[in-house]
């Protein structure tokens, strides 16, 4: 039974990051800050535990695959949306990080419907532009959090993380193209 528990941990972790989902978006459309920030990064540490977790222990599974992504995603777009949505993050960033994931959505759902499943691994481009995501938010929210803000080092991570997220499009819609290719 112990084993059992152990081995399903990591995914008990990744549904604590999407019910810490909208416990952030509360804190932070009612301009609790610091609350926000702790929660947000708790969800953000949670991510990187289940992942450890996951790989060291080999405890991958196929719920595992589909819900960590998800909870990222869940996580990612709801901050930045909402962060958008009160003026303290680019509308612009936000749109793009949000029509990247809707990309890559579709991209999946058209496969599917075509009869051509395609398996989606994450990409290192994804993984990276995951971090700079969560980096980007996290100072965002310490900042407002802490009353600073690092505008100069705002800005080189704003452009990063536009810059990733474009490219981790891309690379995901040539993967896209060339499986579809007959």
């Amino acid at each position: 039974m112990a084993s059992r528990w152990f081995a399903s941990l990591p995914n008990f972790i990744t549904l604590g990051r999407l019910v810490l989902t909208p416990v952030a978006i509360v804190m932070i459309s009612e301009e609790n800050w610091r609350a926000a920030f702790f929660v947000f990064v708790l969800a953000g540490v949670s991510d990187a535990l289940d992942g450890w977790l996951a790989k060291t222990y080999n405890l991958q599974s196929e719920l595992g695959a589909v819900l960590d992504p998800l909870a990222d995603k869940t996580l990612i777009i709801s901050i930045y949306v909402t962060l958008a949505i009160l003026g303290e993050a680019p509308v612009w960033l936000a749109i793009l990080i949000v029509f990247r994931d809707a990309l890559i959505v579709g991209g999946v759902s058209v496969s599917w419907f075509m009869g051509r499943p395609i398996k989606v691994r994450p990409h290192i481009a994804s993984k990276i532009t995951t971090a700079a995501q969560l980096t980007l938010a996290a100072l965002i929210l310490g900042g407002l959090a802490f009353g600073f803000r690092l505008t100069v080092l705002e800005g080189l991570l704003i452009a990063s993380v536009a810059t990733l997220t474009i490219a981790s499009a891309s690379v995901y819609l040539l993967l896209w193209v060339q499986h579809m290719r007959p």
